[in-house]
């Protein structure tokens, strides 16, 4: 007899998001443990209670939701779960901190879209220079974009020293070059002068990118932001623009609930797959990136 589908969900934070609570529901995941505050240390231990306590042929009936607000932390979780198995007591492991392996992957995704409609195929080559890279998202959408091609520039506003141990660390683990630079002493207008593709990551409610610095940006072809929140994260972007020209006409901007659908589907469809693929799965932000290009495929 088949056993239902248990999701338990790990946080190192005091609690787990009530938005990915609400997606595993709305995967039809009925069954949804939290467990807050735990460590890397702990992982091997939750992943093995989760797998010994049932029968080889339900094992994929398990799955392990990993968040947080930290990637590598996040990353480091993923790799303790999967070396915690072994045949045949294997489970399902995602991994996706603050959703920011699903937004990032989609956010890079429907710039991809942009640019191929612009005649562009991919941003391999272009300037890629990510605004918020502090953060987590905007760091893993600098990792994703840099993966695809692009010559990705992590900006920071207070210190290069704020993004410079991301990029090392993504480097060594991806073998990735990420350039970094900061706002005050780089200059946002040399930056933009040579700026190809933005992607805004900033706060929620923190304009990074005005009207102004767009005007120094003559090679501008594409410019995304995640703010959905007042005011814009780049001046003149809508939440709603999907490719909708900027102000100067040459490059088109890409709002907050472009990217946000496009997440939506990627989130709910891993974790769709989770539960009904008949076989265990790990997904990090790379699952992420090729479920994102499928959907905004399709989308086209």
């Amino acid at each position: 007899m088949s056993a239902p589908y248990v999701l338990h969900m790990i946080t190192p934070l005091a609690n787990v998001s009530p938005f990915d609570v609400n997606m595993a529901v709305d995967a039809g995941i009925d069954t949804v443990v939290p467990y807050t505050g735990i460590d890397t240390a702990q992982v091997e231990a939750l992943t093995q209670d989760a797998m010994f306590s049932r029968d080889p042929k339900n094992a994929a009936h398990t799955g392990l939701f990993i968040g947080g607000r930290d990637a590598a932390m996040a990353l480091d979780m993923l790799d303790a779960a999967r070396k915690a198995m072994f045949p045949p007591f294997r489970i399902s492991v995602f991994a996706d901190p603050s959703g920011a392996f699903t937004t990032a992957a989609a956010m890079v995704a429907v710039v991809e879209r942009a640019l191929r409609r612009g005649g562009v195929d991919g941003l391999t080559g272009l300037d890629v220079q990510v605004y918020g890279a502090t953060g987590v998202v905007g760091g893993i959408a600098g990792l994703i974009a840099a993966q695809a091609g692009g010559n990705v520039t992590l900006v920071s506003h207070r210190g290069v020293a704020a993004v410079q141990g991301k990029a090392e660390e993504f480097g060594r683990r991806y073998d990735v070059k990420l350039s970094c630079a900061d706002t005050s002493a780089d200059g946002k207008a040399a930056l933009m002068e040579r700026a190809e593709v933005v992607l805004a990551c900033g706060k929620a409610g923190v304009t990074v990118l005005t009207a102004e610095d767009l005007r120094a940006a003559r090679r501008l072809r594409v410019a995304a932001d995640i703010n959905a929140v007042p005011p814009a994260g780049v001046e003149g972007v809508g939440v709603q623009d999907d490719g909708v020209a900027l102000p100067d006409g040459k490059a088109v901007g890409i709002g907050a609930l472009a990217i946000g659908n496009v997440k939506f589907k990627v989130q709910h469809q891993l974790l769709e797959r989770m539960q009904t693929g008949g076989t265990a799965v790990a997904f990090d932000f790379r699952d992420a990136m090729e479920a994102a290009r499928v959907i905004v495929g399709k989308a086209s």
